[in-house]
């Protein structure tokens, strides 16, 4: 099993605390990985390590690093009763702002790296949302998001997010309803984005942990996520099954 490497990125307020998955082969691309609002969960390494897998290097910034004590991230455990309760809490006390401007630090630190050939970036839930604004202000080769929270109030950037774009959202969501995603759909797509909806499946899909799992839309979304990364980032890969 792949395990991380603790570094630090540095922001104007600070390190931040960031996951280094290393690439089994360099040089190779980067995915820098968005948390959902839970935070730097088992769920968020288990995909960085996923897309070990296929090749690239991670990083995973932790977004709630200023809610701690002494710089160390608060996580919530998905299955605990009041998960949703305490994460929902965690992500208004931060302001998106700073986490895009920490996103954004995130991704000049990976460009400094010689081992790097490209940057790509990847957000579930919050760290969807993050992802989308990060894009619009460094110019990634490539972004995916699933099920964006913040998206319907973003979509002012969608002019701005150039890049190859994939976008995830279930057709049941109970956070961001159909007129929302009709919304952000118009407005991304115009803007040249690829859109994917998943029938029956709710917010937080691909969460294997969470209440709203939807195991075929997990499958589904994660296959149209690596292809898509294998067409706009290219990478020393291993190849994934068809």
């Amino acid at each position: 099993m792949t395990t991380p490497r603790r570094i630090d990125v540095d922001t104007p307020d600070g390190p931040m605390p960031a996951d280094w998955f290393a690439p089994r082969a360099e040089p190779a691309a980067t995915v820098v990985l968005f948390q959902e609002i839970f935070g730097v969960t088992d769920y968020i390494h288990r995909r960085s390590r996923d897309l070990v897998s296929e090749g690239y290097g991670v990083l995973v910034p932790h977004l709630y690093w200023r809610l701690g004590e002494d710089g160390t991230a608060p996580v919530v455990t998905e299955t605990d009763a009041d998960a949703l309760e305490r994460a929902m809490g965690l992500a208004q006390r931060l302001d998106l702002e700073t986490a895009v401007a920490d996103g954004v630090s995130a991704v000049e630190t990976v460009r400094r790296y010689d081992g790097s050939t490209g940057v790509g970036l990847l957000g579930f839930c919050f760290g969807g949302g993050v992802a989308f604004a990060v894009a619009a202000r460094v110019r990634p080769d490539v972004l995916i998001g699933y099920y964006g929270s913040a998206l319907p109030s973003l979509l002012d950037l969608a002019p701005q997010v150039t890049c190859p774009s994939l976008h995830h959202f279930g057709e049941a969501d109970s956070f961001i309803d159909a007129d929302a995603q009709a919304r952000v759909r118009e407005a991304v797509t115009a803007a040249g984005a690829t859109w994917m909806a998943h029938p029956g499946a709710d917010h937080a899909f691909d969460n294997h942990l969470g209440a709203w799992h939807h195991h075929q839309a997990a499958v589904n979304a994660w296959h149209a996520t690596t292809e898509f990364l294998d067409d706009h980032l290219p990478t020393a890969s291993v190849p994934h099954p068809s």
